[in-house]
Order: structure tokens, then C-alpha cells, then sequence
């Protein structure tokens, strides 16, 4: 739209300008041939001899005497004596003429049909109380004599505009020019030489031509031949040029508060066309920012229902976004109550497979305790049976572990000293891997996290297990401690073989085994590291793997404790 009603401005600017531009180009020619007839020189179409042109015979025209010596219109007819101040009939000559001869009036010559310089060209003026000749008004008075005769341009000049000029043009060359000073009615400027050849070549058929004459500007001249010589008039063309430019300023500046109007209205119009679907935008970035991935997710965000209109294709759009939250809900609902079913049989079986495990195991080491004799192959089976009822203990209280964080079930919150614990979890794991190097590195004062010492040291001895398990011996194992922005970050890094890259994006999920035969060797259930993700996630902290060949490293982040922390309580489900 704003670029139509630019085309459209700028069209009508154009075309507007042009039709200025010729109009007022047409009214300084029209001036021109004004400035013509008060210079003296025939309009255009008179005949040289004032004769009329459509007679064609020489004869003087009205003002003069007749070829035959009779007196023209405005003398006494019948008598051949002069009109002025002369008898009727009787043939006394006026002003002491003589008698019986045509005395002519002033400003007639005598009758030989030649006029005088007064009636030259035709605009002899009628002397008072004389009625015009042949019904036209009088003419501006002549120029003293041919221009050949001429001081100086004055007499084409006098009474012109400001800034006219006029030069004389005899034999192709000019020899005389002027321009009329605009800050003065007598002084006349002199033309430069370098001019003159453009003045020269003007044609003499007082029609009007534009030219350039450099520093005097864009001239309209106009040119005839009087008495031998070629009289050159021209008007400037910087008043025409000050109107149009002055228009142009006036239309841009138009054009521009238009644009602009039309800009600020038809941006106000597209945005409050616009609310409506920044409104349902803005519904749809609500429901990205919701935890969808896991738990009860309560969607009940939804297009207002303002911004439903099926008459309109925001409206169409804001209700079928509204259709698909529908139906992500239903499915989302549906997914938690298969989550809810699942956690509560795991949780449910793990809890009662503690007390039969408890009594295998209970019973197996009271058999193997027994000081009777027992055949070497019962004792091994009794010992497998121990060991396998052990790691199953284990895996059920795993999972029993993992069922409750995914219910979101508070943990126990209170201040941790987790130099401390990785002082104790660092020795375990150096009892239980003799064959690795433990290295420490932690800052000289405790560093307090708010949390659960139990799961805390969980997750420090299942990451230090892990390492110990996926690496072969000799390998050695770093444990820091720092704190960065208000966070405890601790950092688990060993020089094994590494996690291959399709491995790590599962690293934390369960069941998930680099190596099985080593995992299954070492007694691992799979569950470890899915333990420690819930466990770091329960206490609103992250934990994250980066590892290729020679260097892996677990980093765990945890809020740092504070004194606006309560020292006992829970803490809320991650």
C-alpha cells in the first residue's frame, strides 16, 4: 500500500510539475511577443510595408496617405485637404499649409505612400480625440529610428521586465547587447562575447526558443528582422525555474508528511490487525516453556477464545491451535497414567521382593555358617546364591529409589558438607579398586550444599564406581571440588578408553551398559549413572558427560547452601 501511494504521489508530483512548468513556459512566451510589440517590432504575420497582407497591392495602411494623395480615414473625405484643424470642403490647408495640396497630419509623411517614422511598422499613434484606426487599440510608442540607428539596446528594453536582454544582429554578428540591471529602470548590464554567437544563431521568426546562456541562466528568445537588422529579446527563465523548484520542495515535503501519515496509520492498522495472532503466538510460546518431557504436565493453556473467530484466519488458526493442545493434553494424561502404573508396580514389586530376597539371603549364609561338613559344589551353589540375592537386592532398591524420584517424592534438605563426603567416597572407591590411582583435588575450606547426604553420597560413589568399572587397571581417577556463580561443581575425570559418541546421549539412561561383560562382571545393575541424573535433578542441579579416547568427565553442578536455606527439612521434586 505504501508503495502504490508512492507511485501514485510521485506521478501526480511529475505530472503536475509539467503541466506547471508549460503553463508557465506558454506565459513567458506570451510575455516575449508583449516585450515584442513595446520593442517596435511587428508582431507575428505583419507585413513589412504595414500593407495589409491579404491584399497584398503595397498600399499604406490606415494612418497613411494613399498612393493617389488621398488622405486616410481619419482626414476630412471629398476635399483632399488635411484632417488637421482644416475646413470641410474648403480646401484651406490646416497649420498654414497650402492651398490645394494634401497637407498630411503630424506624423504622416506627404502623400507618397511612404510612412514616416512615426507610422513605421504599422503603430503610428492617432493623435488625441482620434479614434483608433481600423478599430484597434494604440500601440506602445515606437523605438527612435531602425535598431541600425540605435545608441544602445535601451530602446528594446525600456519598460521590459527585469533581467530582458536584447542584442542587435547585422551581417550574422551582433553589435549591440545589453541586459536591463533588475535593481535599476536606466542601467544596462553588458552581455559577454563568449555569448554572443548563441544570440547570432537565433532564427528570425519571433517564435520562442529556449537556450542556455550559462552564467545569465535558461533564456527564452525570440527574434525578427527589422530594417535589415535581426532584434533578439529575451526573458529569463529563473523566475519559471524558483516556481517549479519551489513546487517540487513544496509537493516533496507534501508527498513526505503523506507518507509518513500513511505509514504511521497503515502501521497502527497492521498492528492491531496483528494483536490477535501476536495473542496466539504468545499462547504457543507458553506452552514451549512447559516441562512436557516428564511428570504431570497440566496444559491447561489456551487461545482466549476472543481470537477463535472461524471468520477469520487468525481466528481459524488460534482454534485449530487450540484443537492440537486438546489433544497433546489427552495424550500427555494418557502417558502420565501409564507413567503413574508403571512406577507404582515397580515401587509396589520392589518393595515386596525386599522380604523374600532378605530371607535368601538370610537363609544362604546361614547354611554356609552350618560347622557340619558341606560338599564343595553345595557351598559354591550357597555362595552364588548369596552374591546373585545380594545383587538383587541392590537392583530392587534401585529401582525402588528411582520409582520414588520419579514420583516426585521431597528428599531430605539440609547443609552438606560435600568435601568431606568426596573425602569418604574417594577412600571407599580406593578399598574397593586398589589397582587405580585416586587423586584429590579440593579447595582448603568445606564447601556447604543444601541436599540430602545419603543420595549426595550416592551419586559420588556410583560416578567413582563407574570410573573404576569402565576402566582398566592403573588408570587414574581425579575428584575436584570448586564453586563457580553460587554453584558447587564437582568433577569426576579418568584417562580410560572414553565413551563413544552414540553412547553418550544414553549414557544416563537406565540399563544403559558400555561394556556389559565388564558391567556384569563388576556387578553392575545398569542403573548407576540413571541414579545419579534423578538424584542431581532432586537436588535442581545438572550433571553432564564429555568424553573421547583417553579422557572422560562427569561435571555435576549443585546450588550452593545459604544461610536463608533451612537447615533440616525437604526439598522440593526437582
Amino acid at each position: 500500500m505504501i508503495a502504490l501511494l508512492t507511485l501514485v504521489l510521485i506521478s501526480t508530483g511529475a505530472i503536475t510539475t509539467v503541466a506547471l512548468r508549460r503553463s508557465l513556459v506558454g506565459q513567458v512566451d506570451r510575455q516575449l511577443a508583449a516585450s515584442q510589440l513595446r520593442a517596435g517590432l511587428p508582431p507575428a504575420g505583419a507585413h513589412p510595408d504595414n500593407g495589409d497582407p491579404d491584399r497584398g497591392d503595397g498600399n499604406p495602411a490606415a494612418g497613411d496617405q494613399s498612393g493617389d494623395g488621398t488622405p486616410s480615414s481619419g482626414d476630412q473625405s471629398g476635399d483632399g485637404n488635411s484632417s488637421s484643424g482644416g475646413q470641410p470642403g474648403d480646401g484651406t490647408p490646416s497649420g498654414g499649409g497650402q492651398p490645394g495640396q494634401a497637407t498630411p497630419s503630424p506624423g504622416d509623411q506627404p502623400g507618397d505612400g511612404t510612412p514616416s517614422a512615426g507610422d513605421r511598422q504599422g503603430y503610428s499613434t492617432p493623435p488625441p480625440g482620434r479614434p483608433p484606426r481600423n478599430g484597434r487599440p494604440p500601440g506602445p510608442p515606437p523605438p527612435p529610428g531602425p535598431p541600425s540607428e540605435w545608441p544602445d539596446v535601451g530602446p528594446a528594453i525600456n519598460g521590459q521586465p527585469p533581467d530582458t536582454l536584447a542584442a542587435v544582429v547585422r551581417d550574422g554578428k551582433v553589435t549591440l547587447s545589453g541586459k536591463r540591471d533588475p535593481e535599476s529602470t536606466t542601467e544596462i548590464l553588458a552581455i559577454p562575447a563568449a555569448l554572443h554567437p548563441l544570440l547570432a544563431n537565433v532564427p528570425a521568426d519571433g517564435r520562442a526558443h529556449g537556450r542556455d546562456l550559462g552564467d545569465l541562466g535558461e533564456y527564452r528568445l525570440a527574434a525578427r528582422d527589422d530594417d535589415g537588422s535581426t532584434v533578439v529579446i529575451g526573458l529569463p527563465m529563473k523566475p519559471v525555474d524558483d516556481t517549479v523548484r519551489d513546487l517540487v520542495i513544496i509537493e516533496s515535503a507534501l508527498a513526505a508528511a503523506a507518507l509518513l501519515l500513511a505509514g504511521g496509520a497503515g502501521a497502527l492498522i497492521v498492528r492491531r490487525s496483528l494483536r490477535p495472532l501476536e495473542r496466539v503466538a504468545a499462547t504457543a510460546a507458553q506452552v514451549s516453556e512447559l516441562p512436557l518431557d516428564r511428570g504431570e504436565v497440566a496444559l491447561s493453556v489456551r487461545v482466549p477464545a476472543a481470537d477463535t473467530d472461524p471468520d477469520t484466519e487468525v481466528g481459524r488458526v488460534g482454534a485449530a491451535l487450540n484443537r492440537m493442545l486438546t489433544h497433546v493434553s489427552d495424550a500427555l494424561a494418557a502417558r502420565h497414567a501409564s507413567e503413574t502404573r508403571v512406577r507404582q508396580f515397580v515401587a509396589d514389586a520392589s518393595h515386596e521382593l525386599r522380604t523374600p530376597l532378605a530371607a535368601i539371603r538370610g537363609y544362604a549364609e546361614l547354611t554356609r555358617r552350618n560347622r557340619e561338613p558341606v560338599p564343595a559344589d553345595v557351598l559354591h551353589a550357597i555362595r552364588r546364591v548369596e552374591s546373585e540375592s545380594a545383587r538383587m537386592t541392590t537392583l530392587v532398591e534401585d529401582l525402588l529409589l528411582l520409582a520414588r524420584l520419579d514420583a516426585g517424592r521431597p528428599l531430605a534438605a539440609g547443609a552438606v558438607d560435600l568435601t568431606a563426603m568426596v573425602v569418604d567416597a574417594v577412600g571407599d572407591a580406593h578399598v574397593a579398586g586398589p589397582d587405580h590411582h585416586w587423586r584429590l583435588d579440593l579447595p582448603p575450606e568445606a564447601v556447604l550444599v543444601d541436599g540430602d547426604a545419603l543420595r549426595l553420597h550416592q551419586v559420588l560413589a556410583n560416578l567413582l564406581a563407574n570410573a573404576r568399572t569402565h576402566t582398566p587397571p592403573g588408570s587414574i581417577v581425579v575428584t575436584s571440588l570448586t564453586t563457580d556463580a553460587g554453584s558447587a561443581v564437582l568433577v569426576v575425570a579418568d584417562d580410560g578408553p572414553g565413551i563413544p559418541a552414540d553412547q553418550q546421549r544414553e549414557v544416563f539412561e537406565r540399563f544403559a551398559r558400555g561394556d556389559s561383560s565388564r558391567s556384569r562382571a563388576a556387578g553392575s545393575t545398569g542403573l548407576g549413572l540413571a541414579i545419579v541424573a534423578a538424584v542431581v535433578d532432586a537436588h535442581r542441579g545438572t550433571v553432564t558427560v564429555d568424553s573421547e579416547p583417553g579422557q572422560t568427565v562427569f561435571t555435576v553442578r549443585l546450588p550452593l547452601f545459604t544461610d536463608d536455606d533451612p537447615e533440616t527439612g525437604q526439598l522440593p521434586p526437582g
